[in-house]
């Protein structure tokens, strides 16, 4: 087996390829929507090739990613085995995901550049989380380059739907049955190790009125005034939410968000018709169906309360859910892959690194729900607005990146050790 202070320094010594091969993956744009992820997974596919890393490519059908409104999915795995074929060991994932949302404006560097600016990357997925296909790659190359483990294996889950739910992406490997691992770690940020996570329920609320001339108006019924009425109801459960607690650490309490609306004809016009769409942040504790049904409910309530002008039609609602993505919790066994990682990371880092919930929801929740046990850790810093994730001017520490490559070289070697 390697020692530490030869994955350290294989580490260190291979840094600046490293980040060449961080910035070749950021300057191929990813952007969900459109969703056309293959051509980055193809060219990921090429990059690990040369250091003699096959990629498995797996191409997700093409009308089953139209159906979510994405363009093309491939997904990879790379697949490595250790031992002499008589020992076992545990297949531990790496599972980072290669899709992201739209850059948006405000940006001062290129988004797809990869510019570095005192120690600092920046880039749309420079830390979310194009640095740990970075992180896991480099960590899984030091390990073999400082001697072989001795038994169990690593892969790499390389995926590209995460923004869209995951589904697609480690839930579509999972269910094909391409993948089965024992153990899992995705991506995430460097100074926490996050066992938990809350979950997510997305609807879409479209409201029918009746379409009318603006000068006339109650020849209408306008669809805004009755979307507007049904926020307003959404937005006092919201208020109530706030005395909701969790009891994991990290995660506070429920939420809700109304992040799109549109509708309406021209100015001049009633509006007929309008859609918006809501995002219900769920805790660990909560029930995904309890949630959901309270929701219909209170939206299905406003809608009768809603007094539409004499003689116009009354509205018509639909509700259509868009996704659900249940809570990520702890299973039994994971406490040695955590003990492991808040060791070396405190080595790295040099303060005790916490076992938390975050209220964020992601993929690696699909691992848990086939009952595999997972955490989430990778590059990055130590909270989300740190990062600039999702916002203008994204970008990952550098320092961050190398320390999070050693913390997960180490915890490999411990593990198939």
């Amino acid at each position: 087996m390697p020692s530490p202070d030869a994955l350290d320094h294989w580490i260190d010594a291979h840094f600046d390829e490293q980040v060449r091969f961080l910035q070749a993956l950021v300057r191929i744009p990813t952007d969900t929507p459109p969703g056309d992820n293959a051509p980055h997974a193809l060219r990921t596919a090429e990059l690990l090739h040369a250091w003699g890393l096959q990629a498995e490519p797996f191409a997700v059908p093409p009308n089953t990613v139209h159906a979510v409104g994405m363009t093309s999915i491939t997904n990879l795995i790379v697949r490595r085995r250790y031992g002499d074929g008589q020992a076992t060991g545990p297949v531990i994932a790496l599972s980072a995901h290669g899709d992201v949302v739209p850059p948006g404006d405000g940006w001062t560097h290129d988004p797809y550049g990869g510019e570095i600016d005192h120690g600092f990357l920046y880039g749309r997925a420079a830390a979310v989380s194009k640095s740990d296909f970075a992180t896991y790659t480099f960590a899984l190359r030091a390990l073999e380059a400082a001697g072989q483990p001795r038994h169990g294996g690593v892969e790499l889950h390389f995926t590209y739907d995460e923004e869209f739910g995951g589904e697609l992406g480690p839930g579509w490997l999972l269910a094909q049955g391409h993948t089965r691992p024992d153990l899992v770690i995705a991506a995430g940020f460097s100074h926490q190790v996050v066992v938990a996570h809350n979950g997510c329920l997305q609807l879409e609320v479209t409201v029918h009125g009746e379409m009318g001339h603006a000068a006339i108006p109650d020849n209408g019924t306008d669809a805004l005034q009755g979307a507007v009425h049904l926020m307003q109801a959404l937005y006092a459960l919201n208020a109530n939410y706030l005395a909701v607690r969790s009891g994991v650490a990290g995660i506070d309490h429920p939420s809700l968000n109304i992040g799109l609306i549109q509708g309406g004809t021209n100015t001049n016009v009633v509006p007929g018709k309008v859609v918006f769409k809501l995002d219900r942040r769920m805790i660990p504790e909560e029930s995904p169906e309890q949630v959901e049904a309270e929701l219909r409910t209170c939206i299905e309530a406003a809608t009768r309360t809603f007094a539409p002008p004499r003689g116009g039609r009354q509205l018509r609602v639909e509700v259509r859910r868009l996704l659900l993505a249940r809570a990520m919790q702890p299973l039994p066994g994971i406490t040695p892959l955590v003990q492991r990682l808040q060791r070396h990371a405190q080595a790295q880092f040099g303060e005790p690194i916490p076992e938390v919930g975050t209220p964020l929801y992601t993929d690696a929740r699909l691992y848990v729900e086939r009952g595999i046990p997972g955490v989430i850790y990778g590059a990055g810093p130590r909270t989300v607005q740190e990062a600039n994730a999702k916002r203008a001017d994204e970008r990952l520490d550098l320092n961050d990146l190398r320390a999070a490559t050693k913390v997960i070289a180490h915890t490999l070697q411990d593990l198939l050790g």
